[in-house]
């Protein structure tokens, strides 16, 4: 039996999104630059694919720019909002959980000369809006804080986030990472007060390598990628047809039936947390109830290396993750886990289980089943 349990890593990609694109590829594959029919024909699904995201999100068509994915979405975010607004103040606020494509990102923007304020958070995950309001001065001029932690699944305050930033100085632009949130809830930037938003196509069903960033047609951002002009010279670079076209259809299919599909997920969610809390020694991390995100649970298995445990379920067919897989190929401490307080001897024990909408109670119960039995197992081999 093979069980995928690591979709916060990435997903299976819908069948129609894969045919929709084959399609594109193979028959309308037309540079939509270019001013004859096929070009025209490709230019169609671009046009359609920012109709559907539009729709979803109650903003404007030309407020869609597409990308490469998450975190190109994020590097434009905040180093063109950066050296946009420098002349306001070089001031940044993010979260010290925040996903790689914005730590990383906000370091590169320190050695620049720009100063950034690391919010900490509970010891659920979640940042104290009052903390957020400390950290505010007359030199802020951006706010990044993630929707959905990718690894513990805690929830953000958004829309608390958002009010609170533009009440203080409504000139503070907030950017959001959506990744792990968009296809599980309902976002909508202009009633939470978003200027900015970072989606990946490969996490909600769709194909990687695509990902677009809804930017409100007031933000003041300078491109960081040149070239031929294309999406109004913010994002230069032919856009990649096929990819947005099968996006615009997993966007279509995962909000077609997101009530149905979300509570499926928090279903699957209680009847992993309630079997997984059975075993000795387990620690699960963040919210394990519907105050945290449907598709994500955070285990700490006292006494045993998260690496033994990824491999040993991989030998029975189940795909798991020891943490984030976008920071490196080589486990590295959680920063996340560090932040919310996790003692030092579960950092290196913990997996992060991550469903999706193709997740059955069978592979729920299966995993569980192996659980039980590997784990007391590497228990008494780790004493020996």
């Amino acid at each position: 039996m093979e069980v995928y349990l690591d979709n916060s890593a990435t997903t299976r990609c819908f069948d129609e999104a894969a045919a929709l694109m084959t399609r594109v590829m193979c028959e309308d594959y037309g540079n939509p630059s270019s001013l004859h029919r096929k070009g025209v024909e490709a230019e169609k699904y671009i046009r359609y694919a920012k109709d559907v995201i539009a729709r979803n999100l109650k903003v404007n068509e030309k407020e869609i720019f597409f990308t490469s994915g998450g975190t190109e979405s994020d590097n434009l975010a905040l180093i063109g909002c950066a050296h946009a607004n420098c002349r306001s103040g070089r001031h940044l606020i993010t979260t010290q959980i925040e996903h790689p494509a914005i730590l990383q990102t906000m370091k590169h923007l320190e050695e620049e000369g720009f100063r950034v304020t690391y919010l900490p958070v509970d010891e659920k995950g979640c940042i104290r809006p009052e903390d957020l309001q400390r950290a505010i001065t007359g030199e802020t001029i951006l706010v990044s804080i993630m929707h959905t932690n990718n690894e513990v699944g805690s929830l953000q305050p958004i829309a608390e986030a958002g009010a609170l930033i533009k009440g203080m100085n409504p000139r503070i632009l907030f950017h959001v990472d959506g990744v792990q949130g968009y296809g599980k809830y309902r976002i909508y930037p202009k009633r939470m007060k978003i200027d900015l938003l970072s989606v990946s196509g490969h996490k909600i069903h769709g194909p990687k390598g695509i990902g677009f960033l809804y930017v409100d047609e007031k933000v003041k951002i300078k491109p960081v990628v040149f070239g031929g002009g294309q999406q109004n010279g913010l994002r230069s670079g032919t856009e990649s047809v096929p990819a947005i076209a099968g996006m615009a259809k997993a966007i279509e299919m995962i909000y077609g039936n997101l009530d149905g599909e979300v509570e499926k997920l928090y279903g699957l969610k209680r009847a992993f947390v309630d079997g997984v809390r059975k075993i000795e020694g387990t620690v699960i991390n963040g919210h394990p109830d519907e105050t945290g995100a449907p598709h994500i649970v955070s285990v700490s298995f006292k006494g045993v290396r998260s690496e033994v445990i990824l491999h040993a379920l991989e030998d029975k067919g189940i795909y798991v993750s020891a943490g984030s897989a976008c920071s490196a190929h080589k486990p590295q401490p959680s920063a996340t886990l560090r932040a919310m307080g996790i003692p030092s001897e579960l950092l290196g024990s913990t997996i992060r289980f991550s469903f999706s909408v193709f997740t059955t109670m069978e592979e729920i119960d299966y995993t569980l089943q192996m659980l039980h039995d590997i784990i007391p197992m590497l228990r008494r081999y780790t004493r020996q």
